[in-house]
């Protein structure tokens, strides 16, 4: 028997997603359901993970900091990362169109894969310039930073420091150690 073939396999686009019941996200034609709900321990790690960016960003007229919003990328591509920080005005009231500066991924046994994998080549390739993934488990966060090649390099592996990062017009520092209190 051999593979599947590309054309049996079904392609959605941006169009039938927004009719979809449920939270999904849609990566080159194919349905990824973000099914169970997240974990409490996951929602309280972004909750404080947002309150941290609004505070940090305080005195930013240019950044936004937002919690799963959807990012179409393209007709057939659309991801809603848990946290992000944006340094445009959005086009769309719906959706962004355009890359956000700063996206943090809350790790679970169901978007591990993803997340470490598809997302972080996604990312990579549409110019996020800085990927955080955040491990509940082992209470870590790794920070990557886009470089001038437009590859990702490991920035930290963060326990309970503070990070900077440098945004489109204003500077930000996050102490990772108020995510695990």
């Amino acid at each position: 028997m051999g593979a599947l073939k590309e054309e049996y396999l079904p392609h959605y686009t941006y169009e039938e997603y927004r009719e979809w019941e449920g939270d999904w996200e849609l990566i080159k034609g194919m349905p990824y359901a973000m099914a169970p709900a997240p974990s409490i321990r996951h929602q309280r790690i972004s909750q404080k993970l947002a309150y941290l960016l609004e505070e940090a960003l305080r005195q930013c007229k240019q950044c936004l900091a937002l919690v799963a919003v959807d990012w179409k990328i393209a007709e057939d591509t659309v991801v809603q990362p848990d946290n992000l920080v944006i340094c445009h005005t959005p086009r769309h009231a719906a959706y962004l169109t355009q890359a956000p500066t700063l996206i943090f991924e809350i790790l679970s046994p169901s978007t591990r894969t993803k997340d470490t994998g598809l997302k972080f080549s996604l990312y990579e390739r549409e110019g996020v310039r800085y990927y955080a993934i955040i491990d509940p488990d082992d209470r870590i966060v790794k920070i990557y930073r886009l470089n001038s090649e437009g590859r990702y390099i490991k920035m930290a592996d963060v326990y309970e420091e503070t990070i900077a990062f440098v945004l489109d017009g204003c500077d930000i520092s996050i102490d990772f150690s108020k995510l695990w209190s």
